[in-house]
């Protein structure tokens, strides 16, 4: 007897560390907020081959296709994520250019030395003209940085005129005209500089706050679509910096105010992005969840000024950042993109709908070759991430109605610390369908979830997807392109009234309810 009962003492220790329990009730009734689409917005600054030898190949390429130099396979790709906006020319890079140097004949463009990256020389081949073609052939928004750090109010003001007024108002839609773009583009998203309190000047709170106010003071629509100016933002836990801007800049000047964060475990050994161990995989995480804290300890200093929420939280930097890969330039950041990327992509994206009342715009950095990518490139290749597939799956939820989410979840255990091991976030669509976003962290541990829903019967599971891998470190090749990529998932049922489904380990999962 004693055997047995030991047996069964090691059977349910099994059955409890293999299997998790959680609970998720979703608020399907009338919703509050939608999920704006620009929450799923990306980034591409001059830095490595994010744009040169990536979204740009140059007009004089014979041997991948392109239009006017752009790559077309890269758009064909981001279309299917239905990338709402594209932010450019940087970061760091955005407060050393000067954007007349990348207009008119490309003959005639002036050279620099990319300080930032690498003392790289930039052409300014890629300028103004480009990058907003390269848009409206995504059918994204840009989303342009003004150069604040070594800039003018006036080069700023012209570049709104340049890009937004009418012909014949004044002399810069003159030189647009003359560059060959009769119409306007009526850009309306204006980062007001970069990291203000870092490489785009290492100002003072205080200091940008007035520098801000003078730059918007001479920006002007031109008497088309109102421009939307977003502030330079925080350096993650910098609530400081938040106080100061909403405090001291007047809300007919202020749109959006900026917040960064990457998940880093340490800027001075940040790890490989493919070798990593149990360890450094759970400190990522932790960098990545606290994001939460961030958008909720900001938005708290925001409803101080501002309780009628016109002023929207703009995430415009945010992903993993490791080591380079090995043989590549230190300064390009090209790193590989695992199913470790694709947890942060998940769960990150789930905080950002759940705080779809303030946050109302994000950029992962970046969209090729550097940072936590959603597309790497090789020569005439093309491979698409699990980020990407992360974000191709989530795109469900653009403007789509959020329904707020209450979830109880077993921890991830590592090392006396401990995360939530399950995040989630619920949708419905214009079309009255439901789509529930699902992260499972634990790399070693499935869960057992069961999920009901307040204010609306379940009556069928019409779609599941999944994203898993053999393990945590699983990752697409030029090799092998697809050996991690979404798959159906049919696990799901329901049952009395409730939607039952096992998640694998270290996995995404999204379902789509009638």
């Amino acid at each position: 007897m004693k055997k047995f009962k030991t047996l069964l003492a090691v059977l349910l220790m099994l059955t409890l560390t293999g299997l998790g329990q959680v609970s998720i009730t979703i608020e399907a009734g009338p919703a509050r907020d939608t999920i704006s689409r620009h929450i799923y917005g990306h980034f591409a600054e001059h830095l490595g081959r994010c744009i040169y030898d990536g979204f740009y190949v140059g007009e004089g390429n014979k041997t991948i296709p392109n239009r006017d130099g752009i790559r077309l396979d890269i758009i064909d790709a981001l279309k299917k994520l239905q990338v709402p906006n594209l932010r450019w020319p940087g970061g760091c890079f955005a407060d050393t250019y000067h954007w007349k140097d990348g207009i008119g004949l490309k003959k005639n463009r002036p050279t620099m030395i990319n300080t930032w990256w690498g003392n790289t020389t930039e052409d300014n081949s890629f300028g103004t003209h480009e990058f907003l073609q390269m848009c409206e052939m995504l059918g994204a928004e840009p989303y342009l940085s003004g150069n604040v750090g070594s800039g003018t109010p006036q080069e700023l003001a012209d570049w709104v005129k340049y890009t937004n007024h009418p012909n014949g108002s004044s002399p810069m839609p003159v030189l647009r005209q003359q560059n060959g773009r009769a119409t306007p583009w009526g850009v309306r998203f204006w980062g007001i500089g970069n990291e203000a309190w870092g490489c785009g000047g290492n100002m003072t709170a205080e200091f940008y706050a007035n520098i801000y106010r003078q730059y918007t003071t001479f920006m002007t629509s031109g008497g088309g679509q109102p421009l939307y100016r977003i502030a330079s933002g925080a350096n993650g836990g910098d609530y400081h910096w938040t106080e100061v801007l909403m405090r001291d800049i007047p809300k007919h000047l202020l749109d959006g105010v900026g917040v960064h964060h990457y998940s880093v475990i340490d800027w001075n050994a940040k790890g490989s992005a493919t070798r990593f161990t149990d360890a450094q995989y759970f400190a990522t995480m932790k960098q990545a969840l606290r994001m939460e804290e961030l958008v909720t300890k900001h938005s708290a200093i925001m409803d101080k000024y501002d309780p009628k929420n016109e002023v929207a939280m703009i995430v415009d930097e945010w992903g993993g950042w490791y080591d380079v890969e090995p043989g590549t330039n230190g300064a390009f950041l090209f790193q590989q993109n695992t199913m470790r990327d694709a947890m942060i992509a998940g769960t990150t994206l789930n905080t950002f709908n759940n705080h779809a009342r303030r946050v109302k715009m994000a950029n992962l950095a970046q969209t090729v070759n550097v940072l936590q990518a959603v597309i790497l490139t090789e020569g005439n290749k093309l491979l698409l991430t699990p980020t990407y597939h992360v974000m191709e799956m989530y795109k469900v939820h653009q403007d789509a109605a959020l329904l707020p989410s209450v979830i109880t979840t077993p921890d991830f255990m590592y090392d006396n610390d401990k995360l939530p091991a399950v995040s989630v976030s619920a949708s419905r669509d214009k079309s009255g369908t439901i789509h529930i976003s699902l992260v499972n962290i634990d790399p070693g541990k499935s869960q057992e979830l069961r999920i009901t829903l307040n204010g609306q019967k379940i009556s069928a599971v019409s779609a599941g997807r999944v994203l898993a891998a053999a393990s945590i470190q699983a990752h697409n090749t030029f090799a092998d392109p697809g050996r991690v990529k979404p798959m159906p998932f049919n696990g799901a049922s329901i049952q009395e009234g409730a939607l039952r489904l096992e998640m694998p380990p270290a996995s995404v999962i999204v379902l789509t309810l009638k």
